[in-house]
């Protein structure tokens, strides 16, 4: 899940840049503006894949035309899971460098856990009244469910999409201690065997080869000048352009089976190529989303991410009781996306203020997205000097 990483020069020089890293503001310069627009793009493809994907399965599925055309959409969006896994390897090593482990442990808490308890909490008193999904129906699903332990119970998560979230947290824990046996308490023995259990979890579970990706990616940011400031124009489109292309041409669970289509590791590597080449200072992704609107969607992700099934099932649960689904599918889907992201937007943004934001930022008294300047933890682990940079809190 995790890299292994090389240990610091000693140990008393480690604990020396992370009190002083931890004393020092970040600065806007440094803000990647690729990364954070990304998670609001993938956070966008999700919600129109389900849109779309939701209402073939259960509104129009006899309308074969409707069904094979939203297909090529509906695998593309789904691919943005993927994406925001590769984004999350890229930002979170530098928290885990940066912060002593309890708090960056207590800081990803915070910064996840509140809006994720609520919702879920939500999904199993709906799920209580109407019994809808009854595997998770019960107290060992719903314990496994709050805990992230749904992987080892095999049982589902609880409220929808967070089922990536199950394997979000597991990456912190791996990541987390990684930097704890390599920086605080220096293990060979604890490094090794926590590489033979990150080698198992990826056997088991390939798809966290995106956070592999985007990790190998933060530490090949701060140790190149060309990826950071590199302007490799055509390379990343034409990395873009195979990441749609093979996306869209089918629905992956990444089992190691679907690695028998050669199509699938190619998509991986595409995804680390085009992601390493997005992220540089002068990509054109980061030309492309550096707008405000895009900025606020990739602050509103993850609220977006986990508010959206129940908002896209509110709107459909509404024009199915109305009778507003028709023949007409075009006129039909397109007022539905048009209620559906109105409802979405406003829950959205309530939920991304008041339990997304608010709890990290009440306690800590800084914003989750800022920037300020501080010596880069991964650099300075390297040992390849103290240039400034700054990262997205979360």
């Amino acid at each position: 899940m995790a890299v292994v990483h090389p240990h610091p020069r000693n140990s008393s020089d480690a604990q020396h840049f992370l009190r002083e890293a931890s004393e020092k503001p970040t600065s806007d310069k440094s803000f990647n503006v690729a990364a954070h627009g990304l998670r609001g793009v993938a956070s966008l493809m999700v919600f129109f894949a389900h849109l779309l994907g939701g209402t073939a399965e259960h509104i129009y599925a006899s309308n074969s035309a409707y069904v094979a055309a939203i297909g090529p959409f509906w695998n593309f969006g789904t691919f943005g899971v993927c994406l925001f896994f590769a984004i999350s390897g890229f930002v979170i090593l530098p928290s885990a460098l940066h912060y002593s482990p309890r708090e960056f442990a207590a800081r990803r808490f915070l910064r996840v856990y509140p809006l994720f308890f609520v919702l879920s909490v939500l999904y199993v008193a709906l799920n209580a009244a109407t019994n809808l999904y009854p595997d998770t129906n019960n107290f060992t699903a719903i314990v496994a469910g709050l805990t992230f332990l749904n992987l080892f119970t095999h049982t589902e998560q609880l409220t929808p999409n967070a089922w990536s979230l199950t394997f979000e947290v597991w990456f912190y824990v791996f990541t987390g201690a990684f930097v704890f046996l390599a920086i605080h308490r220096p293990s060979k023995l604890g490094i090794a065997v926590l590489s033979l259990l990150a080698a198992f979890f990826i056997a088991r579970y390939p798809i966290a080869l995106y956070f592999v990706a985007g990790g190998l990616i933060r530490l090949a940011f701060d140790r190149y000048e060309w990826v950071r400031v590199g302007h490799h124009r055509l390379a990343e489109s034409a990395a873009l352009a195979t990441c749609v292309l093979l996306s869209a041409r089918g629905h992956y669970d990444y089992h190691w089976s679907d690695f028998q289509n050669a199509e699938v590791p190619v998509l991986v590597a595409a995804t680390a190529l085009y992601f390493c080449l997005a992220v540089s200072r002068n990509s054109l992704t980061a030309l492309v989303l550096g707008n405000r609107l895009l900025r606020y969607f990739g602050t509103v992700s993850y609220s977006l991410y986990l508010v959206h099934p129940y908002t896209y099932f509110l709107t459909r649960s509404i024009f199915s009781h109305a009778h507003l689904f028709t023949a007409n599918v075009v006129v039909s889907m397109g007022a539905f996306v048009v209620v559906a992201s109105a409802i979405t937007w406003i829950l959205t943004h309530f939920a991304n203020r008041t339990l997304e934001l608010w709890p990290y930022e009440f306690v800590y008294r800084q914003k989750i997205y800022r920037s300020t300047s501080q010596p880069n933890a991964v650099r300075s682990w390297l040992g390849l000097g103290t240039k400034r940079f700054a990262w997205p809190r979360g």
